[in-house]
């Protein structure tokens, strides 16, 4: 069963979102940095602000970018896996309505010997995930 099948419902998607950091393995990364391709699923109901047509009853998108933004431009780390577990703790903590993150983090011009369009990692974090 796929990691993500139990959890349903309503979710904001940021996609393809950009930004330019100094993340990784290898020092050169950390020094000349590179672009990375960052996609969000944020699963929260949305049912109160889908009637009220007010954006006090749901999370801005913009806010959910700007954390991954601050992240990506930020201090440098070595593991994709790192980046993306801080995008998705920073989340959860900030947003309480929200249950559940996927995010993706990927680096799209990586020096390997083949065509790719990114290589990168993805975790899903949820509320729970929190208290451990």
């Amino acid at each position: 069963m796929d990691a993500d099948a139990l959890i349903t419902g309503d979710k904001l998607i940021p996609r393809g979102c950009t930004f330019y950091g100094f993340h990784g393995a290898i020092a050169e990364e950390r020094v000349l940095g590179q672009k990375f391709l960052v996609n969000i699923d944020a699963w929260m109901d949305v049912r109160a602000s889908g009637i009220s047509d007010h954006l006090s009853d749901t999370v801005s998108y913009a806010e959910i970018y700007g954390i991954a933004k601050e992240i990506i431009e930020g201090k440098a780390h070595i593991l994709l896996e790192s980046v993306a577990q801080k995008i998705a703790i920073t989340t959860l903590t900030q947003f309480p309505h929200i249950s559940a993150i996927r995010v993706n983090v990927g680096k799209p011009q990586v020096a390997v010997r083949g065509p790719v369009d990114y290589l990168g990692v993805q975790i899903l974090r949820r509320r729970s995930d929190l208290l451990n």
